[in-house]
C-alpha cells in the first residue's frame, strides 16, 4: 500500500512490520545522536485543518529525525480562510515539493480524498480525519501495550505484567485485554484501536452511556458494555483507555449527550477506587489531551502505572517508521 489512510487497511502482518520498524526507530533514539540521514533530501508537507499539539509536533519531530524536510501548514491564518478547497491547497503544497503528505480535517474521509482524487501522487498519511479514523494513534497505542502485555494466561496477571522494554520482534497482542472507555461516539481513536488492536490479537470491550456509541454497533468486532465497574471486575483488563470526552464536537451537535460533567465523571471516570479495582498489572492510556477531572482524575492520571506520557514519546517512534516505511525506498513500502 501506498498511503497509511486507516487502521481497518492494515494487514496483521503490516501492523507487526510497523510496530517491529518502531522499535528499531525507538532504539536509535537512545544514542547521543538522534538523528539519522534515511530521508535526507525528502521533503514531508504536514497539512493541519484541525488544531493539534502532539500528532503535529510528533510529525514534525519524526520526519526530522530521519532528516527530511518539513514544511508546516495550519489552517488558521492561511487562505482557506479566504474560502480555498482542499484541492488548491494540495496542489500549492505539491508544486512546492513534498514528498509525502501528513493531513489532519475535521471531515471524514479527506485523506482518502487527498490519496485517490489525483491531486497529488505521494504517499498520504492520515493524522485524523473527523471521527472517522487515526491510524498513527492506533500503532503508538499498539507499540506502548505491547511493551506492558507478556501473554501468560488468564490467570496469571504475574506472568502478563511486561517491563516496558521492547517487544520481541514479531509479537502481536494475542489474548490481550483491552477496555476502551468514554466518547465513543466522536472518537476516531476508538474506531482505530478497535479494528488494530483485534487484527493484532486483543479482546477489545468499549463501555459508554448509550448516548455516547454510535449506531451499527453489531458491525464492531468488540463487546460493548454500559457499567465501567462491571466491565472492570468481568474483564479483568491489561490495559485501560480513557477516551476523551470531545466537548467541541457535542456543542456542535447541540449538546445533551449526559446530564452534567459531575455525573458522567462518577458514572464512567476512572478514579483512583477504580484503578485499584483493575488486576495490578494492568495500565492506564490516554491518547490526550486530557480532561482531567472529568473522564479521569489527576490521581489516576499521575499513577504509575499510567503510560500516558510514555505514550506520546512511542508517537514519534510510529510516525518514524510509518515515513521510513513509506519514504525510504520501494524495497521498504507497506
Amino acid at each position: 500500500m501506498k498511503h497509511l489512510l486507516s487502521a481497518q487497511d492494515l494487514t496483521h502482518e503490516e501492523a507487526v512490520m510497523i510496530l517491529d520498524t518502531a522499535e528499531a526507530m525507538a532504539a536509535t533514539q537512545r544514542h547521543a545522536v538522534k538523528k539519522l540521514p534515511t530521508l535526507r533530501g525528502k521533503t514531508v508537507v504536514n497539512l493541519f485543518f484541525e488544531d493539534s499539539t502532539r500528532t503535529r509536533l510528533s510529525f514534525e519531530a519524526a520526519a526530522k529525525r530521519l532528516s527530511a524536510d518539513v514544511i508546516n501548514f495550519s489552517a488558521k491564518g492561511s487562505s482557506v480562510s479566504k474560502g480555498e478547497s482542499l484541492k488548491d491547497t494540495a496542489q500549492t503544497i505539491m508544486a512546492m515539493g513534498a514528498d509525502a503528505v501528513v493531513v489532519r480535517h475535521r471531515a471524514c474521509g479527506a485523506a482518502h480524498l487527498l490519496a485517490h482524487a489525483g491531486w497529488i501522487d505521494v504517499p498520504v498519511l492520515n493524522a485524523g480525519d473527523g471521527t472517522h479514523q487515526h491510524p498513527t494513534q492506533a500503532l503508538l497505542d499498539a507499540m506502548t501495550l505491547r511493551r506492558w502485555y507478556a501473554p501468560g494466561g488468564p490467570d496469571s496477571g504475574a506472568a502478563r505484567a511486561g517491563d516496558g522494554t521492547p517487544a520481541p520482534q514479531g509479537r502481536d497482542l494475542a489474548g490481550a485485554r483491552v477496555v476502551i472507555v468514554g466518547d465513543v461516539l466522536h472518537s476516531r481513536v476508538a474506531r482505530s484501536n478497535v479494528a488494530l488492536l483485534t487484527t493484532l490479537g486483543a479482546r477489545v470491550t468499549l463501555v459508554a452511556p448509550p448516548t455516547l456509541l454510535p449506531v451499527g454497533m453489531d458491525e464492531w468486532t468488540c463487546r460493548v458494555r454500559y457499567d465501567l465497574d462491571a466491565a472492570i471486575e468481568e474483564v479483568e483488563p491489561d490495559a485501560v483507555m480513557m477516551l476523551r470526552i470531545q466537548r467541541e464536537r457535542m456543542s456542535a451537535a447541540g449538546g445533551g449527550f449526559f446530564p452534567s460533567p459531575a455525573e458522567y465523571s462518577q458514572a464512567y471516570g476512572l478514579n483512583l477506587a477504580r484503578r485499584a479495582a483493575m488486576p495490578s498489572h494492568a495500565i492506564v492510556m490516554h491518547p490526550g489531551p486530557m480532561n482531567r477531572g472529568l473522564e479521569i482524575t489527576a490521581e489516576a492520571a499521575d499513577d504509575p502505572r499510567s503510560r500516558v506520557i510514555e505514550q506520546v514519546g512511542n508517537g514519534v517512534s510510529v510516525r518514524m517508521a510509518a515515513l521510513y516505511l513509506l519514504l525510504a525506498d520501494e524495497g521498504n513500502q507497506l
